[in-house]
């Protein structure tokens, strides 16, 4: 809330002469802590610190005020956050450069995960040629090849489960320099492979780093990025996926040609597992897990607090030891205890997910990521090119080309929902995107069932599909997987939401031909159409707005 006032005003005289309303109160402000600074506009902002102002529903009134000049190229703004639980709130200050390379690292293992997508599809087609593979085993089976394309997505089931109990020991940190080591080793192994199962062993310990990395990356990146711009940098997490499939299918475009490769294709990933490896290893620990292992008795909550003041002001760019630094982590640690009393076993038991707020917090975000696969989006993306041919688009006959042209409209939209998820909110852009896809999957039917005559429809339907999913599913979901869990159990439930993932994408992956055979493609799309409509109300009956909530304010406000 704001009031516009001329420079030559004396701010504390008018402070004296606001009044607070609620639908409960009125009464003059208490005093009020007083901070400001100059915006490049030579506006200056006051940020109000208001202790005793619990009411998320305010008014200020200044009759003064009302028939003051107003100049037009210098105002005042009063800012006033009040916290529920009575203290004092702040928005988080940080410099963007300090928070960039926090974010850059960990993202990379997106990137990575999404590579092995985008390059796969290629590499498989040069192994089996005979004359392009340079190897006497390029005549693989079915079965044979099947393993090859879901090795990595067998790893990535393990390896989340893997990650299950062992999460809050190992810290964000030491979990994306494992996650590196194991990209790094099964992009290696696999480029080398001299026989079809040194191959496998090297798909397999890809997905292993792929399930860690898709674990710890939002971890980190939420627990360390401020509040208020916590969905922005989450959710660019997923262009980075976006990204690792366009460059998976640039590299691919490049090597398909060159005999072995699908060597390169594959091995590619290996350098960049170094970069990310080099980045991560410069980064300091999540603040918010030293405090967690602090007050789970774990470690020396003084030697840890020191620990977390210096990483958060490394985090936000500011000196070793700075007073805003230590102030939030103090208020941070106070919400911990809070949260967990004189209980010292603070560590969440291998069930504990499964009762009271972890339990709420795991039907949200787990529910999130099985729709997310269930709706569908492997399947519709496998009709793309026999949709886009129908259409008479030539491209539809080089695959690589359709798949480029998709990847680049994905890339566009998730774009879309990065620039609005902390202005319009998590869950505008869920319904929005969820009804869209609803809408696509009752289109893609009709044209398979009476509308066979109009492939624009379809073409229009696959585009509606590709956008809505990428503002809605593709980054919301990860981004409330990555928050709404509280921190005591936050490590396993993400787990345990990063299995849920794989397994439907595993369940779905494996069902879509039998299904298809049984029900044709128009009620199949059906099917998925009635489940995307369910997900729709999921999202209307349970998952919460998150927007501009601390991690701790989710626990506090909204799961318990």
């Amino acid at each position: 809330m704001s009031s516009s006032l001329t420079p030559s005003t004396s701010l504390p005289h008018l402070l004296n002469n606001f009044n607070f309303s609620s639908s409960n109160s009125s009464h003059r402000f208490p005093p009020i802590l007083l901070r400001s600074h100059k915006t490049p506009s030579s506006n200056r902002t006051y940020l109000l610190n208001c202790p005793s102002i619990s009411q998320t529903n305010t008014q200020f009134t200044n009759p003064r005020l009302d028939n003051m000049p107003l100049i037009a190229s210098r105002r005042f703004n009063l800012k006033v956050r009040a916290s529920a639980a009575g203290e004092e709130a702040y928005q988080d200050e940080f410099s963007w450069t300090s928070v960039i390379l926090p974010f850059l690292f960990p993202a990379l293992g997106g990137l990575l995960f999404g590579y092995d997508i985008g390059a796969t599809s290629g590499a498989t087609l040069s192994l089996q040629s005979p004359e392009l593979s340079g190897t006497t085993w390029f005549n693989l089976s079915a079965v044979q090849l099947g393993l090859v394309v879901s090795g990595s997505l067998y790893g990535a089931l393990f390896g989340s489960i893997l990650v299950y109990p062992i999460a809050d020991f190992l810290g964000r940190r030491r979990e994306l320099l494992l996650a590196v080591l194991l990209y790094f080793l099964g992009g290696s192994i696999t480029a080398y492979a001299p026989e079809l199962n040194i191959l496998l062993i090297g798909r397999v310990l890809y997905g292993l780093g792929i399930g860690l990395a898709m674990h710890g990356a939002p971890l980190y990146i939420a627990e360390t990025c401020p509040s208020q711009i916590r969905g922005t940098l989450v959710s660019l997490k997923e262009l980075f996926i976006v990204l690792g499939i366009l460059l998976g299918y640039f590299v691919g475009s490049f090597q398909i040609d060159a005999i072995g490769g699908w060597r390169y294709m594959f091995g590619f990933s290996a350098p960049v597992a170094i970069l990310m490896g080099f980045g991560v290893w410069g980064l300091p620990p999540s603040p918010r897990w030293l405090l967690l292992r602090a007050v789970q008795g774990k470690a020396s909550l003084q030697e840890y607090k020191e620990k977390a003041i210096v990483a958060l002001s490394k985090l936000r760019g500011r000196p070793a030891g700075d007073k805003v630094s230590e102030k939030q982590i103090e208020d941070t640690l106070v919400s911990l205890k809070s949260a967990y009393g004189s209980d010292q076993e603070a560590e969440g038991s291998i069930f504990e997910v499964f009762q009271g707020p972890s339990l709420k917090a795991f039907v949200i975000g787990g529910g999130l990521v099985l729709f997310q696969q269930i709706t569908g989006q492997p399947s519709v993306l496998y009709y793309a090119g026999q949709i886009l041919q129908t259409a008479g688009f030539s491209a539809a006959a080089d695959a690589t080309r359709v798949s480029v042209i998709i990847g680049v409209f994905k890339l566009l939209m998730t774009s879309i929902a990065i620039l609005k998820v902390d202005d319009l909110g998590r869950k505008p852009l869920l319904i929005g995107g969820i009804s869209g896809i609803t809408l696509s999957l009752l289109l893609l039917s009709a044209y398979y069932k009476f509308l066979g005559g109009f492939p624009l429809i379809a073409v229009g339907a696959l585009l509606l599909y590709v956008g809505c999913y990428q503002i809605s599913f593709g980054p919301i979901s990860w981004l409330m997987v990555s928050e709404i869990f509280p921190l005591r159990t936050r490590g396993k439930g993400i787990s345990l939401a990063v299995l849920t993932n794989f397994g439907s994408n595993a369940l779905v992956t494996f069902a879509f031909s039998p299904l298809k055979e049984l029900l044709g493609a128009e009620n199949l799309f059906l099917l998925f159409g009635a489940i995307a409509f369910l997900s729709l109300a999921f999202v209307l009956l349970y998952v919460p707005e998150t927007k501009g909530l601390s991690l701790e304010e989710i626990e506090n406000k909204i799961l318990k």
